[in-house]
């Protein structure tokens, strides 16, 4: 059992019976009022959306996942098929269980499969992924500096901001935390 003050963003806890990712948590002092914590909880068992605010003296209960790193083969229908590197198994994830993983499912990249007693929950990308520019504007010769990026549709349909000399057929490194270009990966 952990302070409620404790919650942190991508924290599983287990509340009402249930399990919960914290998506989001905000500490809040309003005057003289007792301190909360304002999160966004979403359920892993039917992928529901809930705020829910917590007192800062409850206390809540932290659930510890099994991690096993996966790597990512190809999709079937909607699901994707993931194999375990240690035994070779393969598993099929729903749409669901992958979430924001989705716009990072590109064949052979490894990923973190998150169960917990022994069902899969949730699925993390490694921090950086390299993916094919598929779509892009043209650069702008004389663009101002203020309008030094633009929209690129990568090959997995995720859009990101990139700078002005990426081009389409290009390989870019994008943060998996925020959807963000880091920089222009080396191709071959």
């Amino acid at each position: 059992m952990i302070n409620a003050t404790q919650i942190r963003r991508g924290m599983i806890i287990k509340l009402e019976g249930n399990l919960y990712k914290v998506l989001e948590a905000t500490h809040i002092t309003p005057g003289r009022w007792k301190a909360m914590i304002q999160t966004k909880l979403r359920n892993l068992k039917d992928q529901s959306l809930l705020d829910y605010r917590f007192r800062s003296e409850d206390r809540v209960e932290q659930a510890f996942l099994e991690e096993v790193e996966m790597e990512f083969l190809y999709t079937s229908g909607e699901d994707a098929i993931f194999m375990n590197l240690e035994n070779y198994e393969q598993i099929r994830l729903s749409p669901e269980v992958i979430g924001d993983g989705a716009k990072y499912l590109v064949s052979n990249i490894v990923f973190t499969i998150e169960f917990n007693e022994g069902k899969p929950v949730g699925v993390r990308p490694p921090l950086t992924v390299d993916l094919k520019v598929v779509e892009t504007e043209p650069y702008l010769k004389g663009a101002t500096q203020s309008a030094s990026n633009k929209p690129a549709k990568l090959e997995t349909g995720l859009v990101i901001s990139v700078p002005q000399f990426i081009k389409g057929g290009d390989v870019v490194r994008v943060d998996t935390r925020e959807d963000k270009y880091v920089e222009r990966a080396k191709s071959g």
